[in-house]
């Protein structure tokens, strides 16, 4: 299937509602940037939910893989999500699966995604591939998934265990063949298979062999992302040579400076947000360990919460200088590399 297919699996989702819903948001933000104060019509376009911060991998630049989070580790209760859902589903178009953790450890992971399927929204989730088993991924198509982003970061086992450390990539190929044999099997179209690769210094030199391998498989579409480095100012291994793959500037200096602007403004403050496992909202996948919780959908609404004090608050100080605030700093927002 291909990116125009998934395209279309998207718009097939779309009712009145949410776009009057998307209509209201993109006016409320742009109003809100010329008048430099936060003015909210509207739910969010998108929302992820956190299914685990459980993990079986360790990549380096990853508070779940490095172990390393201050908020504790768990499972989302089925009932809180659903709970959530049903406030947002008549407005809600976009749902993702994924923030920290590998989402096929919660044993019940792909009963929310039918939950979500069923209320009609597009629905993605993103794995390192090591569960896809036949069972797996039966119960994944019958789900109603419309999107599967598979991360490989190589093309050699070398190459690919060098940032995803315990990981096997033989699993991850066969997973993917798994994926793309059940779909063809069931007489689906969905899920669209995505290969990400995330491009450090180590795995550049594999691009041409990720797109290769993706056409042997039959995998839908390749996307090549810029990886984010948190100590990136005196460089970093990870950094790739290719300047097209990196966030991160060299300056005249020798120190590395990120090369997007910080513009007083940011879309996903007003599209989109996060609710971890335990129900904490928090404003993007940039604050990794929750850092900047604005509120809690197992004490309040999900609607009080997105409009309430907190949250405009928060948004008043990222239109008066986003880079004042500590998660922002490191932040690259539109400068991931497609393909």
């Amino acid at each position: 299937m291909t990116a125009w297919r998934d395209s279309l699996q998207f718009l097939r989702k779309t009712t009145p509602l949410r776009v009057i819903n998307a209509g209201q948001i993109w006016s409320s933000y742009q109003r809100s940037r010329w008048r430099q104060a936060p003015l909210l019509s509207g739910l969010p376009i998108s929302i992820a939910f956190e299914p685990t911060t459980s993990c079986n991998l360790r990549c380096p630049e990853c508070p779940s893989g490095l172990r390393s989070f201050t908020r504790p580790t768990g499972m989302l209760q089925e009932d809180l999500f659903q709970r959530v859902i049903d406030e947002l589903a008549p407005t809600l178009s976009y749902l993702t699966f994924y923030f920290q953790g590998e989402p096929y450890l919660h044993p019940r992971f792909l009963e929310m995604v039918a939950y979500a399927s069923q209320r009609g929204i597009y629905t993605a989730t993103s794995t390192n591939a090591h569960y896809l088993t036949e069972k797996n991924a039966e119960v994944t198509v019958r789900s109603g998934l419309d999107r599967l982003i598979i991360s490989i970061d190589g093309t050699s086992q070398e190459t690919y265990q060098a940032y995803r450390i315990g990981g096997n990539l033989e699993k991850v190929v066969e997973g993917a063949r798994t994926m793309l044999n059940v779909r063809k099997a069931l007489g689906s179209s969905t899920p669209h298979i995505i290969f990400q690769f995330l491009v450090v210094k180590p795995n550049e030199h594999e691009i041409p062999e990720v797109h290769r391998l993706a056409r042997q498989l039959g995998v839908d579409q390749v996307k090549l992302k810029t990886a984010q480095i948190y100590d990136y100012q005196n460089g970093s291994p990870l950094i790739p040579v290719q300047d097209k793959y990196s966030r991160y500037r060299l300056q005249p200096d020798g120190t590395y400076a990120i090369k997007n602007k910080f513009d007083n403004h940011c879309w996903k403050m007003w599209h989109s947000c996060v609710i971890t496992w335990d129900g904490k909202v928090v404003p993007c996948c940039f604050d990794k360990d929750a850092h900047f919780v604005l509120g809690d959908v197992t004490q309040r609404s999900f609607k009080e919460i997105w409009q309430g004090e907190d949250y405009q608050n928060f948004r008043a100080s990222l239109l008066r200088s986003r880079s004042e605030i500590e998660m922002c700093r490191n932040c690259t927002e539109g400068t991931r590399v497609w393909a």
